[in-house]
């Protein structure tokens, strides 16, 4: 093993012995596509599969955990989403599997879930956009954050990853482990994320074009093609309607949002509907519009969910293959950045 691969070895340790896996990398929770094949896949190949449970019920959450454990026998995690309605039983379906690490998005979570989660003996992570909201995730009891920046696919934030990280991983990097996420396609940067004291990263668009993955292929195709800049955020067309920016490739359908937007909006206008109900016609708007792209391959107007790193997804191949290039890149750039120290 080579000075470079056993220096990224140690800077991962951490993450790695956190996980349970080989390479600390988290699979980004993509809705309909991180699922049984592509989760299991990643965390077969060593590095760390997380189910995407979005807007599934119980059972069908009861399902995917079940067979995802059919396919592989090492570790992997699930996505839950802090304002899902049945929040409390999709809990208990992760503990009845004995699911090791659950991973809350979405914002903070209700009160009592993190005391749930914990009790039920899993270990709990948590997305932090802002160090003064890391902060409270940990008086809270978390074991570990993520950290993702607006480059990232699907809902964001408003601040860049590496903006994040300087903020977040010097004063805090010490107390829990934290995970970068948003904008990583090369293993060079996770070697600096690392070197700042990340314990690891996450990555969802990198994963799309894997073999494995079940993404329809005109879905594979437009990742392949894109650039960075085709990755646009959505725009808020009320400000009454607190709807996050989701980043995802230009098409038709982006321009279909803005009249879902109005649409709701109006309804608001004539009391027609409550600002909760507003909220959850926005989320099922995005969840039919994924999989019209990801499932049926219309990726004119269904949402191509995708982050800026999209402009390094280059061909279709197998999850180990893509982690052994990632791994050789942040090899490579630890032992330059050795040699000239």
């Amino acid at each position: 093993m080579s000075t470079g691969h056993e220096r990224l070895a140690r800077l991962m340790q951490r993450g790695t012995d956190f996980l349970g896996c080989e390479v600390a990398i988290l699979g980004g929770a993509m809705s309909w596509i991180s699922e049984r094949n592509l989760v299991s896949a990643l965390s077969n190949a060593g590095a760390f599969g997380v189910i995407a449970c979005g807007a599934m019920t119980p059972d069908l959450l009861d399902t995917e955990i079940a067979e995802t454990k059919k396919r592989t026998d090492r570790p992997f995690g699930v996505n839950l989403i802090t304002m899902h309605p049945m929040l409390s039983e999709l809990i208990d379906v992760c503990k009845r599997h004995d699911v090791a690490h659950v991973v809350f998005a979405g914002g903070l979570p209700p009160a009592g879930a993190i005391d749930r989660v914990k009790a039920g003996g899993a270990k709990l992570i948590c997305f932090a956009p802002a160090l003064a909201l890391a902060k409270k995730l940990i008086r809270s009891g978390v074991d570990a954050l993520v950290i993702e920046g607006m480059e990232a696919g699907g809902h964001i934030g408003p601040v860049s990853t590496s903006v994040l990280a300087q903020e977040i991983l010097p004063p805090l990097a010490a107390e829990v482990p934290i995970f970068v996420a948003g904008g990583i396609g090369h293993g060079g940067l996770i070697a600096g994320y690392l070197e700042m004291g990340a314990v690891g990263v996450q990555l969802g668009t990198r994963f799309v074009c894997a073999t494995e993955c079940i993404a329809h292929p005109n879905f594979k195709k437009a990742f392949i093609r894109a650039s960075a800049r085709d990755a646009i955020t959505s725009v808020q067309i009320d400000p009454r309607l607190p709807v996050i920016p989701v980043r995802a490739l230009k098409n038709r359908e982006m321009e279909s949002f803005a009249a879902k937007q109005r649409e709701v909006a109006q309804l608001l206008d004539e009391q027609k509907v409550e600002m909760m109900e507003a909220q959850l016609q926005i989320e099922h708007y995005w969840a039919g519009a994924l999989r019209r792209a990801v499932i049926e391959g219309d990726v004119e107007t269904g949402s191509v969910m995708a982050g800026q790193s999209v402009g390094m997804v280059k061909d279709e191949a197998p999850v180990a293959e893509i982690l052994a290039r990632l791994v050789d890149e942040a090899a490579h750039a630890l032992e330059r950045r050795s040699a000239h120290a």
